[in-house]
């Protein structure tokens, strides 16, 4: 049996935004913090799938005893960086009854009458919860910035209230991790083609991802501003090289095997006799 390479460094280090971040600067093809190859980053993948599915059930476990701790991962990406890929090979180690995965498309007009924040706070994860933002309250300072559905002002308002919404996430046992996933335009090309060229995935292709990648530039700044402006000690941005999907896989497995395990999580406690009760199973 093949033995798995890990990380040399870890991917909560390398792929955090931190003071002098440029998106420029990141190589989309690049492996920040593993040595291995493609084979070996899938045997580490598998490797490492029961030790997530272990602490996300501990997680769940310790909710039903009045624990207030949770888990957010924010997938923030362009078109066809592969957050489905996370969300099926990721976070699908993860017994599903644990999970909360909210994929926000288009606000519909009941929720444009709100605030933006109003459909991202129904779907906050309950305490015990693995929660997963496809897609998120970001949405609403990247599309809006890049077509200037929001001013200046409007903008830097709506970075304010992401800020407050994540501190006070935090401050109620939520660890938040936050991902971009991050490719090159070459590489988006490729993917599209790929689509076209398989029947199976044409129902993932629209018109609208050629619309949306004519503005990729104007993207790549929105999204650095928004680092700027919301990657915060509670709630730091991870951008995550995602060419190689199978990196980027790895990646986001080990941020989330980080941060539970950062949790100290442990099986809750019966409060009930054991020999008592097995006693009286035995009986039974």
């Amino acid at each position: 049996m093949a033995v798995a390479v890990e990380f040399a460094k870890s991917p909560a280090e390398v792929l955090r935004v931190g003071p002098g971040f440029s998106l420029a600067d990141v190589d989309q093809k690049s492996t920040p913090g593993y040595t291995g190859a493609k084979a070996d980053g899938r045997t580490l993948l598998e490797a490492q799938d029961g030790r997530l599915a272990e602490l996300q059930e501990q997680l769940f476990a310790q909710g039903k005893f009045g624990s207030n701790k949770r888990l957010l991962l924010i997938l923030q990406a362009m078109d066809t960086a592969g957050k489905g890929g996370i969300v099926s090979h990721v976070v699908g180690a993860m017994d599903p009854q644990g999970v909360q995965l909210s994929a926000f498309k288009a606000p519909t007009d009941e929720e444009k009458s709100h605030d933006f924040l109003w459909r991202i706070e129904r779907q906050v994860p309950a305490a015990g919860m693995v929660g997963v933002f496809d897609r998120s309250h970001y949405e609403d300072v990247l599309i809006h910035r890049v077509h200037g559905w929001a001013d200046g002002p409007e903008l830097e308002r709506r970075y304010a209230a992401i800020n407050d919404f994540e501190a006070r996430l935090a401050e109620q046992g939520t660890t938040i991790v936050k991902v971009m996933l991050n490719i090159s335009k070459d590489e988006q090309k490729e993917r599209l083609i790929a689509r076209l060229d398989d029947p199976s995935k044409h129902w993932k292709y629209s018109r609208g991802d050629l619309a949306e990648r004519a503005y990729w530039d104007d993207y790549m700044d929105a999204y650095s501003t928004a680092f700027e402006k919301t990657s915060t000690e509670v709630a730091p941005w991870h951008v995550v090289p995602a060419n190689k999907k199978w990196y980027a896989r790895i990646a986001v497995q080990q941020l989330l095997l980080d941060a539970l395990e950062g949790l100290q999580l442990d099986w809750p406690k019966g409060d009930f006799d054991v020999a008592a009760e097995r006693a009286l199973v035995e009986k039974s």
